[in-house]
């Protein structure tokens, strides 16, 4: 019987080596040391498993090479350097290592936190490197007593809050998609006013990184802070605009700032670096030996499951290859997950229940859709941590229930499904269908009848319908300089409308303030896809 091979690109602790040498039907090639075109051409061809790190990119080259893979193992949170589509195209399942760090990035955001408080870095460096004692340059602060706000908390954010709590700080949290009692049971606040997070004292961001949460801080939000706050960001480069941060922490309005993510890495020319009220760090969230060991040993067990075709733990991509499925069928998978995704973008509040509806032959694939819709709606706030078989365990482990259910076929419409997003602000219907095996339409949104195809940047605007309204929608966007690449229109028979624009652009905060600001608007959104 032929071996399985397993080629590691990237240097990993030596217990996942280990593991993989004491396997008798793995052959492993360890690469780490050997140049990126070697590689690349002579050994990614011989592989069945590829585990990698940041240093390689699977992208197009590394894909036309890696002819035999079935999988590949990112050791590690992020697969920015990871062309998914691509994998998934090749049939190949990713896999990542999502929470082997979780206690390393918590520690160095406190680590941080205390570095900014006391300027400790500045204070050892004035003793050590200039040979000064000059203690009463380095009054700090306390952290008894401070107010610290948590941006997302998931497995990080919450950690985070917890140590601060032993600190006796006055912890406040703001993530709209979790139940408020994960924060309020460990005796901290929570909010869904996100200035009251521009208040503190301490902010700290633990947010994947989404089109939602980029630039999440910027010159607006700053501005809203009091002086001398203090900014972490130990999570994703990107959450802070860094020109906004840069001019805040040159202005005094930010005392100081702990970052350890940049948006382009390497970052040994950044700005941040002449700055003296700024402590560095180049990415270190998982670098602690316990992480390390953690995330190679994870790696490589899923390395040897994906091999032996077991399992696929943490797989980020369909965990099934299509030619298992109808031609039909993928297409309504795809859409189904573009619904949920939209669903939540629309709602942005804590999710109580998912219940998705199947009519005709797609009924037989109920199942697939619930995972579908659920990796849709937690993408929204989970990003890359969510998968498709983890999903439904995340979302009982938050208390989401997740409903199917196939109801006989009486809308005129060969097969369609429908998604109803109960959160505890608000509930959304979407509904959809695919035509000629793969046009994908959203065909209603709640009670209104339309043709929208999901891509792209999109308004959801809710309307008394009288007239003149399309005109002023249009005057405000063309007046932010978006170009409106289409506009569908749904009524109801209470006197309310409903229009879903795409346009070419950013939508911005400003756009939909103007919009919710008209006399005939009930309600404003958007989303993207």
């Amino acid at each position: 019987m032929s071996k399985i091979t397993v080629v590691v690109c990237d240097h990993i602790h030596h217990s996942g080596l280990d593991l993989l040498a004491r396997e008798s039907d793995i052959e492993m090639i360890n690469a780490a040391d050997e140049s990126k075109s070697r590689l690349i051409e002579e050994f990614l061809p011989k592989a069945d498993v590829a585990i990698t790190r940041s240093s390689t990119d699977v992208d197009e080259r590394f894909l036309q090479y890696a002819t035999g893979i079935k999988a590949i193992v990112r050791a590690g949170v992020g697969v920015d350097n990871v062309d998914i589509d691509g994998c998934s195209k090749r049939g190949i399942i990713v896999m990542n290592v999502p929470t082997a760090n979780t206690i390393a990035a918590v520690e160095l955001t406190m680590a941080h936190m205390i570095s900014c408080a006391r300027r400790f870095p500045y204070a050892h460096n004035n003793l050590k490197l200039d040979r000064v004692w000059k203690r009463e340059n380095w009054y700090g602060t306390e952290l008894k007593d401070k107010k610290l706000g948590i941006i997302g908390f998931g497995n990080i954010g919450s950690r985070v809050g917890i140590r601060a709590k032993a600190f006796e700080m006055d912890v406040i949290a703001y993530d709209p998609y979790i139940d408020p009692t994960k924060v309020t049971n460990l005796d901290m606040k929570y909010t869904q006013n996100f200035d009251e997070i521009l208040a503190c004292d301490i902010i700290t961001i633990h947010t994947p990184k989404t089109d939602e949460t980029i630039n999440m801080i910027g010159r607006d939000e700053i501005a809203k802070m009091k002086d001398g706050v203090t900014l972490i960001n130990c999570a994703r480069g990107g959450l802070y605009n860094e020109e906004a941060l840069l001019e805040g922490l040159k202005s005094g309005k930010i005392a100081m700032a702990g970052i350890d993510v940049f948006d382009k890495e390497p970052a040994t020319s950044h700005p941040f670096l002449d700055l003296n009220n700024v402590t560095v760090t180049p990415h270190l969230g998982a670098n602690t030996l316990e992480s390390q060991y953690n995330i190679s040993l994870q790696a490589a067990e899923q390395a040897i499951e994906a091999g032996r075709g077991i399992s696929y733990p943490n797989a980020l991509n369909l965990p099934f290859k299509e030619s298992e499925l109808p031609n039909f069928v993928k297409p309504f998978l795809g859409l189904m997950q573009k619904m949920g995704y939209l669903s939540a973008q629309i709602t942005k509040s804590a999710i109580k229940s998912i219940k998705v509806t199947a009519e005709g032959k797609i009924g037989d694939y109920c199942e697939s859709l619930g995972t579908f819709a659920t990796v849709g709606v937690l993408t929204e706030s989970l990003g890359d941590q969510i998968n498709y078989v983890n999903a439904e365990f995340v979302a009982q482990e938050r208390g989401i229930e997740v409903i199917k259910e196939v109801v006989p076929n009486t809308s005129g419409f060969n097969n369609k499904i429908k998604i109803k997003l109960t959160t505890q602000a608000s509930t959304i219907m979407i509904s959809g269908t695919v035509f000629d095996e793969n046009v994908q339409r959203i065909i209603g949104i709640d009670e209104y009848v339309l043709d929208v195809e999901p891509k792209g940047n999109m308004i959801f605007f809710r309307n008394k319908d009288t007239p003149g309204v399309i005109g002023d929608v249009g005057h405000i966007i063309a007046e932010h300089s978006l170009n409106i690449s289409d506009f569908r229109l749904g009524r109801d028979n209470k006197g309310q409308a409903m229009a879903v624009v795409r346009v070419d652009g950013h939508i911005t905060k400003e756009v939909i303030a103007q919009l919710a600001a008209l006399k005939a608007s009930i309600s404003v959104s958007h989303a993207s896809i």
